[in-house]
């Protein structure tokens, strides 16, 4: 058995309502597979590939979904929430940032406060809940993640928000 049909096997077994005991459970799963041995053909196929996206699990009776991201030194995604799903990360090679935001509405529209930064290294995960709004940016010159979702993210509806020009308000 590969560390990806482990991680799978692990999964669904853990499997049930969103709790603090199932995200952590995800968690744990994911930081384990992005220490897998790089001989496993699944990963070896990834490190020589890099994807800028491709689909490695999907199971058809939970509907969760593991998916691998290459990226490119610089490369930023704006602030975004994944709508009602959850979502883990964990970096296989290279380094990202992800910053956390609070969305403030006053007098003057919708605004971003930057909550919390982290940067992520092989051998962490980070879980962002339904709601959560975050950043990335890949802070080395090439970097492999895995994204773990919960539900498949192309039939949810997710905020995005613009790239800052005016401190992170926006609705003005």
């Amino acid at each position: 058995m590969t560390a990806l049909d482990l991680f799978t096997t692990q999964v669904r077994a853990a499997w049930g309502p969103l709790t603090s005991d199932l995200v952590g459970e995800c968690r744990r799963q994911l930081k384990v597979l992005a220490g897998a041995p790089r001989g496993e053909a699944w990963l070896a196929g990834l490190l020589a590939r890099r994807p800028a996206g491709e689909e490695l699990c999907r199971d058809g009776d939970h509907g969760f979904l593991l998916l691998a991201h290459a990226e490119q030194a610089g490369l930023y995604r704006p602030p975004h929430d994944h709508g009602r799903a959850w979502v883990v990360y964990a970096v296989l090679e290279g380094e990202i940032e992800m910053r956390t935001f609070a969305r403030v509405e006053d007098g003057g529209g919708v605004r971003l406060v930057q909550r919390d930064s982290a940067v992520l290294r092989p051998g962490r995960a980070q879980a962002y809940l339904p709601g959560d709004i975050h950043d990335t940016r890949c802070l080395s010159e090439t970097a492999l993640l895995l994204r773990f979702t919960e539900r498949d993210l192309k039939a949810e509806a997710v905020t995005r928000y613009p790239a800052p020009t005016d401190g992170w308000t926006t609705g003005r």
